[in-house]
């Protein structure tokens, strides 16, 4: 982010303003962590602040300090309306396109706030009035603690802001294995646990915390586990019968892509998600060294993210998507054997 950039935001946030901040649809623990950081942290400044995520988010996160406070926009559409027009400033964090706040996009687009974007995920679009963009950091948690930082307010930084900004690099780098892990992200994290994150309690609120449901549903798809050794590949289907079986709660299905990865000599891995109700197959790829999910994502699935994590929508049957992606990857056999 440009000095002038900076400059110019210190002045919007020298007087009490009418604040939003909004996390993309399906917010994770990078979005709402970071949302919920920069709330705390404008709330100290005395500004009036409000999170509006676009819709709900999994239940690991909802003990995060100000997870209560969060709107969500699809159950109060007329009160998150009333507060997005009356903004002065809009925040919009870990999405780059506002296409990607799903049924908030009409809205936002209406705005006459003034909209400050901060975000990791390559190729930004132009929409916001001042744009902080940098896809080589781990996690737009890390930009809003050097955001805080450029503004001199590091100082500010309390427990509760120090926990929301561990918990999305944590979650954002796969607990700080992904290659987007760097020296200065680790220099961070030092320092929200200096601040009052509790590394130990965060890591197990996350990761140690599966309902019986959730534990069946990881079950189920590890039975589903299929491997593709010849090409490095291991994907997972997840029906919606199977999810309905084993009563899912948005959240559940978080990580599972993973267990794929973690397969010897797997690189590259993928989870099918059937969403009858919104009549299309939710996708998560996962990768490892310099085999691009987000290019594979961008040019099969409506999608993309980054080098080595990336999601993506099919419209076609949870049989048919299979299909597709089968026949789609052997186009990648010669990328795919040489890693």
């Amino acid at each position: 982010m440009i000095e002038q950039s900076i400059l110019e935001i210190t002045s919007d946030l020298s007087r009490a303003n009418k604040i939003v901040i909004v996390p993309h649809k399906g917010p994770d623990g990078d979005a709402i962590g970071s949302c919920l950081a920069l709330y705390h942290f404008l709330k100290e400044k005395g500004h009036s602040v409000q999170v509006i995520a676009p819709n709900d988010f999994p239940q690991f996160l909802k003990w995060l300090p100000g997870s209560e406070d969060i709107l969500i926009y699809e159950n109060k559409v007329e009160q998150c309306n009333k507060l997005i027009e009356e903004a002065e400033i809009v925040f919009t964090l870990d999405f780059n396109m506002l296409n990607r706040a799903g049924d908030m996009v009409d809205v936002l687009t209406a705005s006459n706030a003034s909209f400050i974007m901060i975000d990791h995920h390559p190729e930004p679009s132009d929409y916001a009035n001042h744009t902080y963009s940098d896809s080589t950091m781990s996690s737009t948690c890390q930009m809003v603690y050097k955001f805080i930082h450029k503004l001199h307010g590091l100082k500010l930084i309390t427990p509760e802001i120090a926990t929301c900004l561990y918990t999305g690099i944590m979650t954002d780098t796969g607990s700080f294995k992904y290659r987007s892990t760097s020296s200065e992200t680790h220099r961070v994290i030092a320092d929200l646990i200096d601040k009052g994150a509790d590394n130990a309690k965060i890591q197990h609120l996350i990761y140690d915390t599966f309902s019986e449901n959730r534990m069946r549903l990881l079950g189920v798809a590890l039975q589903n586990l299929k491997v593709i050794k010849e090409l490095k590949t291991a994907y997972i289907t997840l029906s919606q019968e199977e999810l309905d079986k084993n009563n899912f709660r948005k959240g559940d299905t978080e990580g599972f892509v993973n267990y794929g990865l973690s397969l010897e000599g797997i690189v590259f891995a993928a989870i099918f998600i059937e969403h009858k109700a919104e009549g299309i197959i939710k996708i998560s790829f996962r990768s490892k060294g310099t085999y691009s999910v987000n290019d594979f994502a961008r040019a099969h699935f409506n999608g993309g993210g980054h080098l080595n994590a990336a999601g993506g929508k099919s419209e076609l049957s949870l049989e048919n998507t299979e299909i597709k992606f089968n026949s789609i990857i052997n186009e990648y056999r010669d990328q795919l054997v040489n890693l």
